[in-house]
C-alpha cells in the first residue's frame, strides 16, 4: 500500500456540556462530511473522528477520543504528516492536540476557544484558523486573539474571516470547503 501524502483527522463539533451519546446522524457530524470528501478529492487520505459523548464536559473526552484516532493514524501510516481540521469544540480539540507528533498542522473552522486556551506546538506546526464574521456561538475575537498568541509564541498561524457567515458555515458552504482545503494542503506542504 502506498502511503499518502498527509492525513487529515476531521474533527466535529459538539457541546460544551453533554454526555449523550455522539451519532453520525447529529448535524454537528454530518457538516463535517463535505469537508471530508474535499479534502479527499484534494489527494489527503482522511479520518473522521466521531466522540463517545457530545459534550466537552469537565474531563474533555473529546480530546481522548481524538487522540485515540491520531494513534490509529500513526499505526497506519507511520511519519505522515497529518493535519487536524476542526470545527467549533472540533477546532478546540485540535488545538489541544497541535504538539503531538506528526502534527503538521491545525484548520480551525470557527473554533471555541476559551481565554486562557493553552498554546502547544510542534516545532514547525502551522495554525489556520478560518472564522465567520457573523458568528454569534463562538467568538471570532477569541479565535483571533489565539492566533496572536500563537504567533508570540513563534507559531506560523493566520487569521482568516469568512464574510456574511456565521457558526454553521453553511451560507458560504463552497468558500469554507475551498479554504479549509487550501489551508489543509499549506499545513501539510501539498501541492494540489
Amino acid at each position: 500500500m502506498t502511503a499518502p501524502p498527509a492525513v487529515a483527522l476531521v474533527l466535529h463539533g459538539g457541546r460544551e456540556r453533554s454526555t449523550e451519546v455522539s451519532r453520525r446522524r447529529h448535524l454537528a457530524s454530518l457538516r463535517m462530511v463535505p469537508f471530508a470528501h474535499a479534502l479527499r478529492r484534494a489527494g489527503l487520505e482522511t479520518c473522521s473522528v466521531r466522540y463517545r459523548v457530545r459534550g466537552w464536559n469537565a474531563d474533555a473526552s473529546p480530546v481522548a477520543d481524538a487522540l485515540a484516532a491520531l494513534e490509529r493514524v500513526r499505526e497506519a501510516y507511520a511519519s505522515v504528516p497529518v493535519v487536524l481540521v476542526g470545527h467549533s469544540m472540533g477546532g478546540r480539540v485540535a488545538l489541544r492536540l497541535a504538539g503531538e507528533p506528526d502534527v503538521a498542522g491545525v484548520v480551525a473552522l470557527a473554533p471555541w476557544v476559551p481565554p486562557g486556551e493553552p498554546v502547544r506546538f510542534s516545532p514547525g506546526g502551522r495554525l489556520r484558523v478560518l472564522h465567520g464574521d457573523r458568528d454569534t456561538w463562538t467568538d471570532p475575537a477569541g479565535s483571533r486573539a489565539y492566533v496572536q498568541r500563537a504567533v508570540d509564541a513563534g507559531v506560523d498561524a493566520t487569521w482568516e474571516a469568512v464574510p456574511g457567515d456565521g457558526h454553521a458555515m453553511l451560507r458560504r458552504a463552497p468558500l469554507w470547503h475551498r479554504l479549509a482545503v487550501a489551508r489543509a494542503l499549506e499545513c501539510v506542504a501539498v501541492t494540489a
